[in-house]
């Protein structure tokens, strides 16, 4: 049965969508089977993997309101993708009166459980309902943290709704770690941020900070990933690396 892997966090640009993308092909690169699934209107899990979000039909808009099958929705490329689109945006208003609203995303991976090893599940920069239903599916959570002060400062929100969903909804949900994202070594502020981390949170914090590159920007474009577009650089080798730390120690 598959693993289910969230990447939370309420703030945007902390690089969520890259370490989905990414994470995931360095653990197919490493012989896992793996699903990828947009829960962001924005769409842009499914652009980085080189789908259009306004064309793609059925979406997972479809699967959580409407009550497609997920399996009509993924769509192969360098890991299987559930694709979404803009309409996504509408779920969590057509969800908002249901019974069970948060266990949706929960009961629709069931039929793919058995045919992968690990999901990934990239999730909208807010903690409502599309959020919600990733961390009640989630087995654990990784944390992208931009390193500048103003990011770590949400940490504290997302623990709470957290704590929130471990209590009403799904006890087992732990964070497998906090990963320092658009780290440069070379000024005080970013070193003074990953410190930060450190002494707040201990080995939570992932050793592998994701580096700045423009390598980042540059794969979305072609409709790679990192792993593809640019293999032998720094930015390919550190999700490579922390692909290995996070199954070495069994957080997930």
């Amino acid at each position: 049965m598959a693993k289910v892997l969230t990447f939370a966090n309420q703030k945007g640009g902390v690089a969520k969508t890259t370490t989905t993308v990414n994470l995931g092909v360095a653990f197919h690169e490493m012989g896992y089977r793996v699903l990828a699934v947009d829960m962001d209107p924005q769409g842009n899990l499914t652009m980085s993997f080189g789908f259009n979000p306004d064309l793609v039909r059925p979406s997972m808009y479809d699967v959580m309101v409407l009550g497609v099958s997920i399996e009509d929705v993924i769509l192969p490329g360098e890991v299987d993708v559930a694709v979404a689109s803009i309409d996504l945006a509408a779920a969590e208003i057509a969800l908002s009166s249901l019974i069970g609203r948060e266990r949706v995303l929960s009961k629709a991976l069931l039929p793919v459980l058995d045919r992968y090893d690990l999901i990934v599940v990239d999730t909208p920069p807010s903690l409502g309902l599309l959020t919600v239903n990733a961390l009640t599916a989630a087995d654990a959570v990784i944390v992208p943290v931009q390193c500048e002060y103003l990011s770590l400062r949400g940490l504290a929100q997302l623990e709470k709704t957290l704590e929130l969903v471990r209590e009403n909804l799904n006890p087992n949900v732990h964070i497998a770690g906090i990963l320092p994202t658009m780290y440069d070594s070379r000024t005080v502020h970013g070193r003074e941020a990953v410190e930060v981390l450190t002494q707040n949170f201990g080995d939570l914090v992932f050793s592998t900070p994701i580096r700045k590159t423009i390598k980042f920007a540059e794969a979305p474009v072609r409709g790679e990933s990192v792993l593809k577009y640019a293999p032998d650089s720094q930015a390919a080798m550190a999700y490579r690396q922390l692909a290995r730390e996070v199954l070495r120690g069994k957080k997930i």
